[in-house]
């Protein structure tokens, strides 16, 4: 868990869904109502992290096996933990992290068939205690996100490990993470992401000023109010 100074929050989805956009647009909302925010992301976030991120993505662990890619998001979870994410809540910082421990679960335990147990172990290492307080799953069906995810690829760059699967893995992975909303429903969220980005942002706020709540309206005053 947090602590008792910070807030973290993890937002969480399938390809296509969002997050980028939306965690850019809660970040700047805080910090104009006087917080300070860390955004950061997973794999990556640290040094060390960022190394194994580029690793994973390229698929150049693949050939290793699930089990092997598993511990390297865990190690790089770790490192980011540790580097990153507990000295920012230590210090009352709102870390808005693109990804995190539910992201293992989905992609290497559910769809990577690998045993509960084993990636819950491995969580527990990785983590150390660092748990989100909220965490905001951004849902849209696949064949949606997979679509918005092709055009910003083919725009920017070619297509990462996990947006080329099948559909059926893809929305495999959807369900996977309403399921775990359901199992945790006083940490997560259900988003849908198919709305306005808008909209989108207004229930997102609504979520988070609530678990910040009498301070999440702060405002720094500005030079010119203060003259």
């Amino acid at each position: 868990m947090a602590d008792a100074n910070g807030l973290f929050v993890s937002f969480e989805g399938g390809e296509g869904a969002g997050k980028s956009t939306q965690i850019r647009r809660l970040a700047e909302r805080l910090r104009a109502r006087g917080h300070d925010v860390l955004v950061t992301r997973e794999p990556g976030g640290s040094p060390g992290a960022e190394a194994v991120r580029h690793v994973l993505l390229s698929g150049a662990a693949e050939v290793f096996g699930t089990r092997m890619e598993a511990i390297l998001f865990a190690a790089a979870r770790n490192d980011h933990v540790e580097e990153v994410i507990r000295p920012a809540l230590a210090r009352g910082i709102i870390v808005l992290c693109d990804r995190f421990m539910d992201s293992s679960r989905v992609y290497q335990g559910v769809t990577g068939n690998l045993e509960p147990d084993y990636i819950e172990a491995l969580q527990r290492v990785a983590v150390n205690g660092v748990i989100p307080d909220c965490t905001l799953i951004l849902d849209i069906p696949a064949e949606v996100g997979l679509e918005r995810a092709r055009k910003r690829a083919s725009a920017v760059a070619v297509p990462d490990r996990f947006e080329k699967e099948e559909m059926q893995t893809h929305e495999k992975r959807r369900e996977a993470f309403l399921d775990i909303a359901a199992r945790e429903p006083g940490r997560c969220h259900v988003i849908d992401a198919q709305r306005s980005e808008d909209e989108i942002a207004g229930e997102i706020a609504g979520i988070v000023d609530q678990r910040l709540g009498p301070s999440a309206n702060i405002a720094t005053e500005t030079p010119e109010a203060a003259q």
